[in-house]
């Protein structure tokens, strides 16, 4: 079903931290993810999860799911809002980030086995 959050970003400036505090706080269990970023992934279910990331605290992103990720960000841009170009996850999808008419940041995610670098 488009429109669900299925993932959601935090950023840290101390990552390590971070991961600690949610996984007392709530139990998660973060994989570190390969790639030129550093990124902890936890799962809640086969198609929802979230990440710890380096970045300036302040506001947690939020991905929804859409059919089609480039539809997704011409609407984005359509209604008045700033959309990136979408990337590729290889082997599970893509994604943009983006924010809404209110400066907010969210992003958008179109699940596709098929997606390479």
């Amino acid at each position: 079903m488009a429109g669900k959050p299925v993932h959601f970003e935090v950023p840290a400036k101390d990552t390590s931290r971070a991961r600690e505090f949610y996984s007392n706080l709530l139990g998660w269990q973060f994989d570190s993810m390969e790639g030129p970023v550093e990124y902890h992934m936890t799962r809640f279910s086969e198609d929802t999860g979230g990440a710890v990331f380096p970045g300036d605290p302040g506001a947690i992103r939020i991905y929804f799911d859409v059919d089609d990720v480039n539809a997704g960000v011409a609407r984005v841009k359509e209604l008045g809002g700033k959309a990136d170009d979408p990337q590729p996850v290889p082997g599970m999808g893509w994604f943009a980030t983006a924010t809404d008419t209110e400066g907010n940041p969210i992003g958008l995610w179109q699940t596709d086995a098929a997606a390479a670098a």
